[in-house]
């Protein structure tokens, strides 16, 4: 059985990390795309247990952002994007969303649609371009954009995107640095002193503990893996979200100089004990992975777990492992870690040259979803 388990514990978990790293800042949530493939059903009462809860959350779209009120949750939702249409516009205050304005379109919107002085519409994210070319005003067009929206009602928080936050030393980071903080006070001093200021992301959060400003909105490490490039999730405190298995479907011994699986690119040296595990790119487990790459299996009798390297090409339905060197008890059905504790989602996304947040987000419908406590 293919199977996906979620741990809402470890992300109450990581929540307080962040909370403990950003300790006068509020905390923007990061559930876009399922919650990084964890499920939002899931994500959103873990967000909210404990001593340290989120103050929001931020959704990618308008379609996230009604799914997360039909959940029930009711503090702030952050329109990363914005509305992309008057009609989404409309919609957003009708359900007490809270937008990015990153472009005129979106500006005009909110001009000539204004919600009610309650409303949660009333706060919107201006976002401001400093460096990473994507979304957002420049220089000459931002301090305009947030003279109108506060004559028009508006209460605004400055933010912007960093392009390299994970790379500390990045040259690139002190000059989007200096640009938002040079902003925000130039909006306090000529717009209204109550700007506020939503500058770090996960790899921010980490590695710019000085510039956390009144809003952090933390994503991956939420889901426990690291954010940055010096240092692991265990380095940082955060405990995996999600643990991905599969069992142990046949098991054989290949003879030496015979090759395995398509393309024949794994040629045993010696007569090797190998498993056939039911799991593939199908799946969303990854098809290009190094030679390096492994999982665990997990011995019931004694709840041990062994590294066993994968090995031939990934195919879509199933993986072959070298089982060489685990003890005769384990068999067929045995469970094996794709990831989780031992291999960390960080590693194998290492050892298919991506990151994580692409080997999360990607998981098929295929894998049966559980949810666990502990």
């Amino acid at each position: 059985m293919r199977t996906i388990t979620i741990k809402p514990a470890a992300i109450t978990h990581n929540v307080a990390q962040v909370k403990k790293l950003a300790p006068t800042a509020k905390v923007l949530a990061m559930v876009k795309a399922n919650a990084y493939g964890h499920g939002v059903a899931a994500v959103l009462p873990a967000l909210q247990q404990g001593e340290q809860q989120a103050d929001g959350i931020g959704v990618a779209t308008l379609i996230e952002a009604l799914e997360a009120r039909q959940l029930g949750w009711d503090k702030t939702i952050g329109l990363i994007e914005g509305a992309f249409t008057a009609k989404e516009w409309q919609l957003a205050i009708e359900h007490d969303i809270s937008c990015v304005i990153h472009h005129e379109p979106q500006l005009m919107w909110a001009l000539e649609k204004t919600p009610p002085t309650t409303s949660a519409t009333r706060v919107v994210w201006l976002k401001y371009n400093t460096g990473m070319n994507r979304l957002g005003f420049n220089d000459q067009t931002l301090i305009p954009a947030a003279k109108r929206l506060h004559k028009a009602g508006y209460q605004l928080i400055l933010t912007t995107h960093f392009a390299n936050a994970d790379d500390r030393a990045h040259p690139l980071n002190a000059i989007q640095i200096q640009r938002f903080n040079d902003m925000l006070q130039t909006l306090r001093e000529t717009v209204s002193s109550d700007v506020k200021g939503s500058l770090c992301n996960s790899a921010g959060i980490v590695n710019f503990p000085e510039h956390h400003h009144d809003w952090v909105r933390p994503g991956i490490m939420l889901y426990g893996s690291t954010p940055v490039t010096d240092k692991s999730a265990r380095d940082l405190d955060l405990q995996p979200a999600m643990e991905f298995s599969a069992q142990i479907i046949a098991l054989q011994t290949v003879n030496a100089g015979d090759g395995i699986g398509y393309g024949s690119r794994w040629t045993a040296m010696q007569d090797t004990k190998t498993a056939l595990v039911s799991i593939g790119y199908g799946d969303g487990y990854p098809r290009v992975v190094s030679a390096d790459a492994y999982v665990s299996v997990i011995d019931d009798t004694n709840n041990q777990s062994y590294p066993c390297a994968v090995i031939g090409r990934v195919a879509m339905d199933m993986i072959v492992i070298d089982v060489s060197a685990v003890p005769n008890s384990v068999a067929l059905n045995s469970k094996v870690l794709l990831w989780g504790d031992a291999p960390h989602v960080d590693e194998v996304a290492a050892h298919a040259e991506t990151i994580s947040y692409e080997l999360l987000c990607r998981l098929s419908a295929r894998p049966t979803r559980n949810i666990t406590e502990s």
